[in-house]
């Protein structure tokens, strides 16, 4: 049985998640928060994706788009500004769903970002970035975003099994590592690839650092590898799916700052 198609699910989700108001795409959120990842960082977290990871740590509201509440580019960056302000981080980003669905709404909030002294992390699983080049051209054209394309397993199977989508869609997050590469996106610097490996044997680990060498030799060497992290809701989803991690981690206990 072929898995979903994650372009069309895209289109799906866009017209959940996103309206027009006043001519300002709106994007749908749930939370906006202040937290530890990559040093201190602050967080909004969107509703919607284009995939159905087994795993997802969101899923609560990832799978769904009638959720949360919506918000403009400018309020969206005013409350991740206020966060990271009163938190002294130097990082902001979109995480929870996929950012990358309604992407005007994205460019809005990227540009606002300009001009500031904030670095900006796109969390993707990079498949919209891969089959739309003009995605990856308008990245380029912003000096505070840093792409992080999140690979769903190793290989095709694993992609499969993992997110739900058809396997024929995996070779879609390589092409967006190399899309952003003929825009002139620096690797590791600008952007670099992070995967699922709670998954994973070594011989398809392997593999994956040496497909990704073809592309750029660097980027074998800036993997963000990712583990499950074991929260309640995350155990009960990995119930659901009868599936059990190689290697997985605990919750770490750190508090995180909401508003």
């Amino acid at each position: 049985m072929a898995g979903l198609d994650p372009f069309k699910l895209a289109e799906i989700v866009e017209r959940q998640v996103t309206r027009r108001a006043r001519g300002v795409l709106e994007r749908g959120y749930y939370r906006f928060r202040g937290g530890r990842w990559y040093g201190g960082i602050a967080t909004g977290d969107v509703v919607g994706c284009n995939l159905r990871c087994k795993f997802c740590w969101s899923w609560r509201y990832s799978y769904y788009g009638d959720k949360g509440w919506f918000e403009s580019p400018r309020s969206a960056f005013e409350k991740l500004v206020s966060i990271a302000s009163k938190c002294g981080y130097k990082y902001l980003r979109l995480s929870g769903g996929e950012p990358t669905i309604g992407v005007e709404h994205l460019y809005e909030l990227l540009g606002l970002v300009e001009e500031t002294k904030y670095s900006f992390i796109l969390e993707t699983n990079g498949l919209l970035i891969g089959k739309y080049p003009e995605i990856a051209r308008r990245l380029a054209s912003y000096r505070r975003v840093i792409v992080r394309a999140s690979f769903k397993g190793c290989t095709p199977e694993e992609f499969e099994y993992l997110s739900g989508a058809d396997k024929s869609f995996y070779e879609y997050q390589f092409k967006a590592l190399e899309n952003m590469l003929a825009q002139g996106l620096k690797p590791c610097e600008d952007f670099y690839p992070a995967v699922m490996l709670s998954f994973s044997s070594e011989e398809t680990y392997r593999a994956f650092r040496e497909r990704l060498s073809s592309i750029h030799p660097a980027l074998a060497e800036c993997i963000d590898e990712e583990y499950v992290i074991l929260y309640p809701h995350v155990r009960e989803l990995l119930r659901r799916n009868r599936l059990k991690p190689r290697v997985a981690y605990d919750p770490s206990g750190v508090p995180e700052f909401m508003i």
